[in-house]
């Protein structure tokens, strides 16, 4: 139950997109399957990034260090890393997975993509680098709470909001939003770059023509500046007493 409702409920706003789109059959020249690809890949993406890095949830991280549970953590002789990772594993998250898979079956039912052995090579290093891109996210908004205690909802517009920005295609958002998620947070290259590449469509934002190939190069310098921010917020921790 807990898999068919998380699935159900992740799925209900792509519905609407579903809607939508059997009226106006188009959204910036994307069909709806092409943006069927652009969802599928960033929920399954997103969906084993909650699994894998949900002890890094800012969500559920400001509840252990308000209760003062993650001094527990830090007293135990086991990487710390490693018992934030399991801490908060769960399974029912991969309902969201499961959504995406169906989203990206749908998609290449609706549009049909000529696959090559470098494009099947390429589609697990696109969802790894989403994974990693992500929970890089989840890992910064976790180091803030060392001074905050409280969660900070403004993680949630990157996270969250993120994935719902990737799910459609870019160059459809103002110019000011673009050049954030590029230049800022590179989730322009997480995954509509890649679809780009996948669907063989042109490129309308004039980047070179390796920019499809970018996504893990943008996701290991994400985990790297979160790795570090992560490591300067634990030399500044301070228990609430609890």
């Amino acid at each position: 139950m807990d898999l068919f409702s998380t699935g159900l409920m992740s799925g209900i706003g792509f519905l609407a997109v579903v809607l939508v789109m059997l009226r106006f059959e188009s959204i910036g020249g994307w069909t709806l399957g092409e943006v069927a690809f652009l969802a599928g890949m960033i929920e399954m993406s997103f969906g084993l990034m909650d699994m894998v890095f949900g002890g890094f949830d800012p969500d559920w991280f400001s509840g252990v260090v308000q209760s003062g549970r993650f001094d527990q953590f830090l007293l135990r002789p086991v990487n710390l890393a490693t018992q934030l990772l399991g801490a908060n594993f769960l399974l029912r998250r991969l309902g969201r997975v499961l959504e995406g898979i169906v989203f990206f079956g749908l998609s290449l039912w609706l549009t049909p993509v000529s696959w090559s052995v470098a494009k099947l090579l390429y589609l697990p290093v696109v969802v790894l680098s989403q994974v990693v891109a992500m929970g890089s996210l989840f890992m910064v908004g976790s180091g803030l709470i060392f001074w905050t205690v409280q969660r900070i909802e403004a993680v949630n517009i990157l996270t969250y909001g993120g994935v719902e920005l990737m799910s459609y295609p870019v160059h459809i958002y103002p110019r000011w939003l673009q050049r954030f998620f590029t230049f800022g947070v590179p989730f322009v290259f997480l995954n509509y770059y890649p679809a780009l590449y996948f669907l063989d469509k042109p490129d309308v934002l004039g980047f070179p023509v390796f920019a499809p190939f970018w996504a893990p190069l943008a996701a290991a310098g994400m985990l790297l500046m979160a790795i570090w921010f992560w490591r300067f917020a634990l030399r500044h921790y301070q228990s609430t007493g609890s």
